[in-house]
């Protein structure tokens, strides 16, 4: 009976992502096992450190088909350890004793560790590719609005247009960033263990080094320079990158909330009968996506932080942090699927009004434009007194609610250095964007 958000029948598939639930289940971290055992047995065989014959039988009955589950819950659950549990299996399925030769030279966490690289590799996969399709959505978002003015906001308040396009290639930016820190950390955390009891491989009097070597080849890991049983930077890289991804996707939740407001009302999730409804109020659409986001990205940031608390271990072989591991690990990935799925659903879908969006820039009766009239009024009265005297005007429009242009035009210090057409184009938004075309152009480029 499922008991956690991320394994409920009902909520599983909106807090997590079936393939990222199937990288990190008991099958497959079971399998992962399996498949070191193998490998290593193979390895030792091919450089005589075991018999041929023992490493064929082992190889042959490292098959999950083979794994007595009830027994292998029962054993770790008197041990405190899976791996004794799963090689006792493999040893007991193995002719004439052959299988004593299985996990020659290895320790639980040996294997233990290299079974996390392994679920890591196939999860920061499904992170890539999830990347992958974020960013295009947001490219084809900046692409398509480039030149669309929207507010920008300070504060929660007003302040210089932009363009819905340069509000989307600033986030993508970001994600590409997120992908080119993929691409660095992968050759420092895909890296197997294989160091025996203190890390020393003092468990094997000859080819110990040669054995770590080929199980790292069989394996496609890296061969690490020195045992990392008790050194955990590299899992902790692995949460602190999938936790700034998730600041990333809570940035795109948190504007596309904020921006489906009643009173705002820009853009929208993607529409689908019944979604995002009261059980009162029949007239609400809520933003369903971008609350998972937000709730799953907060607790990742937790787990981020607790992989960084498993650093902290003692000595040699740790008492107690690196089952934090365990924990965490897990939960990080599946909650970080959950929300790289719910962002793909939000971006790919995103309803845009960009009728809405100029109307919200003339709410203020142009007083968005203030900046653009200080700048344009410095040269001929200086800009200090621009802003002053603007300042002061920006005031007087919002005591009468009149338009900002009309009370520029009639002012004497104003209208003896600037025309009224000159007044028109400083007021209008679209010849304020600044360099925001420029730097779409830029992010698009760049990822291309």
């Amino acid at each position: 009976m499922a008991s956690t958000i991320i394994d409920s029948r009902i909520f599983g598939d909106m807090f997590s992502d079936v393939r990222m639930r199937d990288v990190w289940s008991d099958e497959n971290r079971t399998a992962k096992y399996l498949d070191i055992e193998r490998a290593l047995a193979k390895v030792q065989g091919d450089l005589g450190i075991i018999p041929t014959e023992a490493a064929d039988e082992i190889v042959k009955n490292c098959e999950l088909s083979q794994i007595d589950w009830v027994k292998l819950k029962a054993k770790t659950e008197q041990i405190g350890y899976p791996i004794i549990a799963v090689v006792n299996q493999i040893n007991a399925n193995c002719r004439d004793k052959l299988g004593e030769f299985c996990h020659w030279g290895a320790t639980t966490q040996d294997i233990t560790d290299t079974a996390a690289v392994l679920q890591m590799r196939e999860g920061l996969a499904l992170v890539e590719q999830d990347l992958d399709e974020i960013g295009d959505a947001l490219a084809s978002l900046a692409k398509k609005y480039r030149d669309t003015p929207i507010i920008g906001r300070s504060n929660l308040q007003q302040a210089t247009p932009i363009t819905f396009g340069y509000k989307m290639a600033s986030i993508l930016a970001g994600i590409d960033r997120h992908r080119e820190r993929l691409q660095q950390l992968k050759p420092r955390v895909l890296m197997g263990e294989f160091g025996g009891a203190s890390g020393t491989l003092s468990s094997l009097e000859k080819g110990a080094m040669e054995t770590q070597a080929g199980l790292m080849k069989e394996l496609g890991l890296a061969q690490p320079l020195i045992s990392w049983h008790t050194v955990r930077d590299t899992i902790a890289e692995v949460g602190a990158f999938l936790g700034l991804v998730g600041g990333s996707l809570g940035k795109i939740a948190m504007d596309v909330k904020l921006m489906m407001q009643t009173e705002v009302a820009e853009v929208f999730e993607p529409f689908a009968p019944g979604r995002g409804s009261s059980s009162t109020m029949p007239q609400k659409r809520n933003p369903i996506s971008c609350l998972y986001i937000h709730a799953n990205v907060s607790v990742a940031r937790q787990h981020a932080a607790a992989l960084m608390d498993a650093m902290v271990a003692d000595h040699e072989r740790s008492t107690g942090p690196w089952e934090i591991e365990w924990v965490s690990l897990p939960e990080i990935f599946c909650l970080m699927s959950g929300a790289l799925k719910q962002t793909k659903f939000v971006l790919k879908g995103l309803e845009v009004d960009a009728t809405r969006m100029r109307a919200n820039i003339d709410i203020t009766n142009g007083l968005v434009m203030s900046e653009a009239v200080m700048m344009g009024l410095g040269p001929y009265i200086g800009r200090e007194y621009a802003h002053d005297l603007v300042y002061d005007l920006c005031r007087q429009s919002i005591t009468e609610n009149r338009p900002l242009i009309e009370i520029l035009a009639a002012h004497p210090e104003i209208n003896k250095h600037v025309t009224r057409a000159q007044l028109d184009a400083m007021c209008d938004p679209a010849n304020n964007l600044g360099q925001a075309g420029v730097m779409v152009d830029r992010v698009l480029a760049a990822r291309a």
